[in-house]
């Protein structure tokens, strides 16, 4: 099995706008164990801020979060800023913007335009900045995200964010950020049993922006709390030693130079798993028997 003495400088490397980042990141909605993400029960405490600064340790400099990650013990925001500030310069924290939750957790309503800066000015508060890296704005089922997007445009020239992204979008609300303002990366669900995604992902490729997949590793086995049996995966793993999880890491890496991984866990050991998977390198061989 691939061992922990890996780093994330493993991964390679991809630049949001000016910023370098490893391919390999982390991702800090599994922190909060969050029911309205059917992530079960959070890690404690102690070990999820342990968590966070071995990512730091092996090397991850790419934080992937959102205000709207919470449950009622734990903030995704919250233990990111109690376990790594005062951050590293090379740190680069993403968010995300739009969906709105009340205080008890329940999903509301997408977000108005002009209540974005609320969202922006919450995430900067909880994470300790004085102004966030990259912004990703959320997508719920809008045709046009041209206000939206244009709001942040405008928080951006105003110095509150330095890059803009988005999240849960068509190639078309790619096609209408672009034309106001550069996006540096794309969150879109994708993996190796979710590919309804090409064609965003080759926009971006063909653009040099990041795509950044959620659910990569879980898959369709988010909502059963651990990742669904792949024979093929499995067989892959089997041959080269390692684990099923390190296998999809790897295979989503390898869909292109853009392509940016964010696992998050609140187990120590599957960090360092994931964090290893960032060295695996799947033959021509491998990769065609995976499709």
């Amino acid at each position: 099995m691939l061992t922990s003495e890996i780093t994330a400088a493993s991964s390679g490397t991809w630049t949001l706008g000016d910023l370098t980042v490893r391919r390999l990141g982390f991702g800090g909605m599994r922190l909060t164990g969050s029911a309205a993400f059917d992530l079960g029960t959070p890690s404690d405490r102690d070990r999820s801020i342990r968590v966070l600064r071995r990512a730091v340790e092996l090397g991850v400099n790419h934080i992937d979060t959102a205000a709207f990650y919470f449950s009622p013990t734990r903030s995704a925001n919250e233990l990111i800023n109690r376990a790594l500030a005062p951050y590293a310069d090379d740190l680069v924290i993403t968010t995300k913007v739009g969906p709105v939750r009340d205080a008890a957790g329940a999903w509301l309503d997408l977000a108005r335009p002009d209540q974005l800066r609320g969202q922006v000015e919450e995430n900067v508060r909880q994470l300790g900045l004085d102004h966030l890296d990259v912004v990703n704005l959320r997508t719920q089922g809008l045709d046009s995200i041209e206000e939206h997007f244009g709001a942040l445009a405008e928080l951006r020239d105003a110095g509150l964010i330095r890059h803009l992204g988005l999240s849960n979008v068509r190639v078309e609300h790619l096609e209408q950020a672009t034309a106001i303002a550069p996006v540096v990366c794309v969150q879109n669900r994708y993996g190796h049993d979710r590919r309804n995604g090409d064609v965003v992902l080759r926009a971006c490729q063909e653009r040099g922006i990041a795509f950044v997949p959620f659910f990569a590793v879980t898959g369709d086995g988010r909502e059963a709390g651990g990742v669904v049996a792949d024979d093929r995966i499995d067989t892959v793993a089997r041959d080269r030693g390692v684990t099923a999880a390190q296998v999809r890491i790897a295979w989503t890496l390898s869909r292109g130079p853009h392509m940016l991984a964010i696992p998050g866990t609140g187990n120590p050991e599957h960090l360092e798993e994931n964090v290893a998977a960032g060295a695996l390198r799947l033959t021509d061989e491998e990769l065609a028997f995976l499709e």
